[in-house]
């Protein structure tokens, strides 16, 4: 297991304080992030509406990462969810 920093933005960031949260990943790439964090959402926050994460972002300090992508070594990300303006 390895253990990934995510930093909330948007809508996440009203689930913790800290605006960031320690999730417990079992394989080595985003696509596994985002699965382990769809399932600590339904644990922790099961009133938080989860489809959001289908339409959010992964990035590390450079760049967007994709599912496909391996998590960064340092273990530190951030999720960006989709937002809209006028």
């Amino acid at each position: 297991m390895k253990q990934i920093h995510v930093q909330l933005f948007g809508a996440f960031s009203e689930l913790e304080p800290g605006r960031e949260i320690v999730v417990q990943v079992a394989g080595e790439h985003v696509a596994d992030l985002r699965s382990a964090l769809r399932e600590l959402l339904a644990e922790r926050w099961p009133q938080f509406r989860a489809g959001l994460l289908d339409y959010s972002a992964f990035a590390d300090e450079q760049r967007v990462l994709r599912d496909h992508e391996r998590l960064p070594e340092g273990g530190q990300v951030a999720i960006l969810p989709p937002v809209s303006g006028g």
